[in-house]
């Protein structure tokens, strides 16, 4: 919140007013919102409350006035301490209405009425009630104990005049309702503002949320016409990754290990497929499935898929070296490639997912199936797109689960002449010319 109002560039000092911020309020990642909110008004009304009540304890006239700033203070520090401290947070909202309705209306008792000006602290009351609600007929209720208690006020101001204090200063009633009136636009402006710039964070964390679950241009779909048309594609290229002694492997390491070492080669395997523009569909256990030229049809998806690949072959030899070196127990990786036709869309109203169907994908997996560890097996379909490309090894017709006999061909590597080092490390220039020219 105090850096939604401060726009500054160092980052330091915005780290500090964030540090700032969780300190007081709570740590956006633990409170919503609303608790945030709730939590900075009742320290904001708690302080000033106190304060105020302090400053007129000096004055004899305004014993009883500083009085209900203090005992209303106190509440509301206790609501603050409540919610930020001990998690306490709904069952407080009718409390801290009740007290914001009690303060204005006896604080506008002891400011002499209406000509005081403090009568206008309930469309700030009215505002705060309506945003800390959590449902309509809160809202409702809280809109009339507010009104009924304005309402309530002029007509003791009408029928009992006596019990309004009189204006502590002759002629400054116009002074105090200016200033009153003032404070109160700009106290409300405030919190638009506020409340306004928290929801766009908000809105900015949720879609960053969305864009990890859907490609782009599907999340804008899925929020502007609430459902997503599947898509059909003529041709794309489809990867699977599987690790080979996962299950051995698995058993000698604590549920949390197992979990640590498999998100690892999951943030490799991520950061892989983005750089090489492939769409990054599911993990399935120790599986990893990843599909290019979706949802942007592009000419290089069977390149690209081949590349990212050897990069994930590579990626995990290195673990396994490692691993050996410290003689610690390892999982290698088999990789499949098929390109064909698929449809894509999102499946589901819960839990919702970006997935893609078709013989092309079951083959894909066979491919992988039909591996050996640390080798990149593809089917025909993709060695006839990248055979100009790559160094590519023929298998012949292997049995294939549900497919009967199908060619595969291991990849592996870029072909020498095309790649930056004449060792097949890596793309050259001039790879990327006939893919380019291929395409």
């Amino acid at each position: 919140m105090l850096s939604s109002l401060f726009r500054v560039g160092d980052s330091s000092v915005n780290e500090l007013l964030n540090n700032i911020h969780d300190a007081l309020l709570g740590d956006h990642r633990a409170f919503p919102l609303e608790q945030r909110l709730f939590n900075a008004l009742s320290l904001l009304n708690g302080v000033t409350n106190i304060l105020g009540g302090l400053g007129l304890m000096y004055s004899r006239d305004s014993r009883l006035f500083a009085v209900t700033h203090l005992a209303t203070g106190a509440g509301f520090l206790l609501c603050f301490y409540l919610s930020r401290f001990r998690r306490v947070y709904r069952p407080l909202y009718w409390p801290f209405v009740m007290l914001m309705v009690s303060f204005v209306f006896f604080d506008t008792l002891s400011n002499a009425g209406t000509r005081g000006g403090s009568h206008y602290y309930f469309i700030a009351a009215m505002v705060i009630a309506i945003i800390l609600s959590n449902g309509a007929r809160t809202t409702l209720l809280a809109a009339s104990v507010i009104c009924a208690s304005s309402v309530a006020l002029f007509i003791v101001e009408r029928q009992f005049p006596q019990w309004i204090a009189a204006q502590s200063v002759p002629g400054g009633g116009y002074y105090d309702i200016a200033a009153n009136f003032l404070f109160v636009q700009l106290f409300v402006g405030a919190l638009v503002i506020i409340q306004g710039r928290e929801l766009e964070a908000e809105r900015r964390k949720s879609d960053t949320l969305l864009l990890n679950i859907l490609p782009e241009s599907v999340a804008q779909e899925l929020k502007t016409r609430d459902r997503v048309e599947p898509r059909a594609y003529r041709d794309a290229t489809i990867l699977f990754t599987d690790f080979v002694g996962f299950t051995h492997v698995a058993e000698g390491l604590t549920p949390r290990e197992v979990v640590e070492e498999l998100d690892d080669c999951f943030r490799g395997f991520d950061r892989i497929a983005r750089a090489h523009g492939l769409e990054k569909i599911k993990t399935i256990g120790d599986s990893y499935m990843a599909v290019g030229g979706i949802p942007q049809p592009s000419r290089t998806h069977a390149a690209d898929c081949v590349l990212a690949a050897l990069e994930m072959r590579d990626f995990i030899a290195a673990r396994v070296r490692r691993a050996v070196e410290r003689g610690q127990p390892f999982w290698d990786v088999r990789i499949g490639i098929n390109s064909g036709e698929l449809v894509a869309g999102v499946i589901g109203r819960e839990k919702f997912a970006y997935d893609v169907w078709g013989d092309a994908v079951n083959t894909a997996s066979r491919m992988e199936s039909s591996g050996q560890p640390g080798r990149v097996n593809v089917s025909r379909a993709t060695y006839e797109s990248v055979k100009d490309l790559f160094e590519c090894e023929p298998r012949g017709a292997i049995e294939a689960k549900s497919k009967g006999r199908v060619e595969m061909f291991f990849v592996n590597r870029v072909l020498p002449e095309l790649s930056v080092d004449g060792d097949g490390h890596g793309p050259s220039d001039k790879f990327h010319e006939r893919l380019r020219g291929a395409a």
